[in-house]
């Protein structure tokens, strides 16, 4: 069972979550309308029981979660790939399989703080992975960061957030040879 509250953009995919984890908290941004009263009542909860944050694999749901991320830096991510989360063009929580959804739960991120010895990728790690800068380089890099928990983005976002979440090198070369050999998450 899920204690944190989970915040996500709108009653429907509050709906599809609680469909898929049963009975959470739940709080939806109502979109981009995020309000200095829900982000105060965020950072309260984040202080009392934790908060992940699961909004839209798309340019709104990111900028949801950064604006939330700015005033709680201590909370947790949840992310679908866009792939499991369109239907007929639409974006977002509500349409992804319940399964996708139950599977996005299943690795929650949280930033690390970035201390002076710490692992940090570079932009030639993704190179030398094949996960940038060659041609399937795309569908290597989704399917990497769904294993990871990631989302799936591009390589510049992709190296930012192996960094802001701290996976070490030994658990993304782990998924790294999960993918490559066929092993579904």
């Amino acid at each position: 069972m899920i204690k944190e509250l989970i915040v996500v953009e709108g009653k429907n995919d509050a709906h599809a979550v609680r469909l898929a984890l049963g009975a959470v908290d739940l709080l939806w941004t109502d979109g981009y309308g995020l309000t200095k009263k829900k982000l105060d009542y965020i950072a309260e909860m984040a202080n009392h029981q934790g908060v992940i944050v699961f909004t839209d694999p798309d340019t709104v749901g990111e900028q949801i979660r950064n604006r939330i991320r700015t005033y709680v830096p201590h909370a947790k991510h949840a992310y679908l790939s866009r792939k499991v989360a369109t239907k007929d063009g639409d974006i977002g929580v509500e349409n992804a399989a319940l399964q996708e959804i139950r599977r996005a739960f299943e690795t929650i991120q949280q930033d690390h703080k970035t201390s002076t010895n710490g692992e940090k990728f570079t932009i030639q790690d993704l190179f030398q992975a094949g996960l940038a800068g060659v041609e399937q380089a795309s569908e290597y890099r989704i399917a990497v960061g769904r294993k990871l928990g990631i989302g799936d983005t591009n390589a510049k976002q992709f190296l930012h957030r192996l960094n802001r979440f701290g996976i070490s090198r030994e658990v993304l070369f782990k998924a790294i040879e999960e993918v490559q050999h066929g092993k579904r998450i």
